[in-house]
């Protein structure tokens, strides 16, 4: 057999272990599609032909996206009960076939993808792989799960508030936001037509960016680490550093002492419109109102089979009126064009990607401490959706302990920069 039939033959041993996580990361495994692709890898790179990067990475596939002849769950127990077959392939599923990707397995997610702890009551909650008591991160859990535990050498998923950055930061790999409008998400189920973004989560940059660059329809570019030196990078005042546990108010503060000696033009960057942003959301939210009305039909008829954590954030929003769902998105608008202006004279800006550790499970087993940290892990990541902007989560150096992430931004349109940028801090914080 060749390389590639080698390694997805290892990766659906990790899925198959039963002392491992592949049952609740890994909802559908593709066992034999994905060998007559990794077959057909080998056999092209026998006859010295490639698709480009990603011919013959394995790939897993958030089970929100679209695969012909299935039902998309979305991590809804409904959605499997109720759902017609999809007719086609998504659109980012189509191009990561074409460009020979080996697709092995749907991964698990929170329902509808509305929660950042990646918790699912239905499919099971896969255990972090640095603590298996502790919560992945979501909505992407099974993804980010998967591609830690080399179950996959990619996993895709999607970001409409953290959901790619959170997992990746919380189980220790790098998870990518878009620039929303580059990747299309027609065949992903929405949770909200505004903020839905899909990116990927890996083991390094590189392999994100070459993901990315597949789903955008692209061609994947040789990453080369941008200079580090004379960058110009911000560190957000207030909120986004505010309240760090100790884990990450350690490694936060030690990430930014090795930028600035590597030659980084580090600067204090105080953010009003982090203030006037909640003031918007104080309506709301934009979020809620587009979750709400994809939903309302299944919470009138089924809302007891809604996990109860994602089912009362959806009641919240039936007192979100029509006017003010209006006035929110006029007023974004208008935000995200002040923001992309004040972030013009900056390289990009750093901040942790969530402000505390991974929950223990038992952390938040009941409604009321589930919503305070499913608050506290989305509050650094979801404002980049709101403001338009493109992220990427790295993996901070942990010496043993549990994993954080230091997360990078950049203006919208700035992707290729941002990997660039983010490449050279990857390799800077491995020493």
């Amino acid at each position: 057999m060749g390389r590639v039939r080698d390694k997805l033959d290892a990766a659906l041993a990790r899925i198959d272990d039963p002392k491992d996580e592949g049952a609740r990361a890994c909802l559908t495994v593709y066992r034999e599609p994905a060998r007559a692709a990794a077959d057909a890898a080998d056999a092209r790179a026998k006859a010295g032909i490639s698709l480009g990067p990603l011919d013959g990475a394995i790939v897993s596939i958030k089970d929100l996206f679209d695969v012909a002849g299935e039902v998309t769950r979305a991590g809804s127990k409904i959605l499997a009960d109720e759902g017609k077959p999809a007719s086609r392939d998504a659109p980012i599923v189509q191009r990561l076939r074409a460009a020979g990707a080996v697709i092995i397995a749907k991964t698990n997610m929170t329902e509808f993808a509305y929660s950042g702890i990646g918790a699912n009551p239905h499919f099971g909650t896969p255990g972090n792989p640095a603590d298996r008591a502790r919560v992945p991160g979501g909505s992407s859990s099974g993804g980010a799960v998967a591609a830690a535990d080399r179950m996959c050498d990619i996993s895709i998923g999607s970001d409409t508030g953290g959901s790619t950055r959170i997992p990746a930061a919380l189980c220790g790999i790098v998870g990518f936001k878009p620039s929303r409008q580059r990747i299309p998400t027609e065949g992903a189920f929405p949770l909200s037509y505004t903020l839905d973004s899909i990116g990927p989560m890996a083991r390094s940059v590189q392999d994100c960016a070459g993901a990315d660059a597949v789903m955008a329809g692209g061609d994947a570019r040789t990453l080369e680490a941008a200079p580090l030196a004379n960058l110009r990078i911000g560190i957000p005042q207030g909120m986004p550093v505010d309240r760090l546990d100790d884990t990450v108010g350690k490694r936060f503060p030690a990430a930014l002492d090795r930028l600035g000696k590597a030659g980084v033009r580090l600067s204090d960057e105080p953010l009003p419109l982090l203030e006037r942003m909640a003031e918007v959301n104080a309506k709301g939210g934009v979020l809620p109102a587009e979750a709400l009305a994809v939903h309302r039909d299944r919470l009138a008829r089924r809302g007891n089979d809604i996990d109860p954590n994602v089912r009362v954030r959806l009641e919240r929003a039936e007192k979100i009126p029509a006017t003010d769902y209006i006035i929110m998105m006029r007023e974004r608008a208008e935000l995200i064009r002040a923001m992309d202006a004040r972030l013009s004279d900056l390289d990009a800006l750093v901040m942790p990607t969530t402000p505390v550790v991974a929950p223990l499970l038992s952390e938040v087993s009941t409604p009321d401490d589930f919503a305070r940290r499913n608050a506290m892990v989305l509050r650094n990541t979801s404002m980049w959706n709101f403001f338009d902007c493109c992220a990427i989560s790295l993996p901070l150096p942990r010496e043993g302990g549990l994993p954080t992430g230091l997360m990078v931004v950049a203006r919208n349109g700035q992707d290729h920069r941002l990997f660039r940028i983010a490449a050279a801090v990857e390799r800077l914080l491995a020493g």
